[in-house]
């Protein structure tokens, strides 16, 4: 049991640290789902199954689901992108992001 904690901290760990070394914003959100799945799914694994064969089988799917999920949520290459904005009447709407928006001059 102490061996499995061990290598869940480094499964943890180590998705972590590559999770920092993405180059793009779609990257990052992969390999950040990843990280988080491979965690969820090695909990729920150990639970249902108790031992280390199905700790790390849920570890793994969790690992592709999550990445899967966090990849498709994004938004696709190629597509503006877009922000939220407060009308003056308060109503908020969604439009493409205006320079303005980045320079805090909206």
């Amino acid at each position: 049991m102490k061996m499995l904690k061990i290598a869940a901290v480094g499964l943890v760990a180590l998705s972590a640290s590559l999770a920092g070394c993405a180059q793009t914003p779609g990257e990052q959100r992969a390999l950040t789902g990843a990280a988080i799945g491979g965690a969820g799914g090695a909990l729920l694994g150990q639970a249902i199954g108790g031992n280390t064969g199905s700790t790390l089988l849920g570890a793994g799917a969790g690992a592709l689901l999550g990445a899967a999920v966090a990849n498709s949520s994004g938004p696709r290459p190629g597509e503006p992108e877009m922000c939220r904005y407060r009308a003056p009447d308060g109503r908020i709407y969604i439009a493409e992001c205006d320079e303005r928006y980045y320079r805090g001059g909206y």
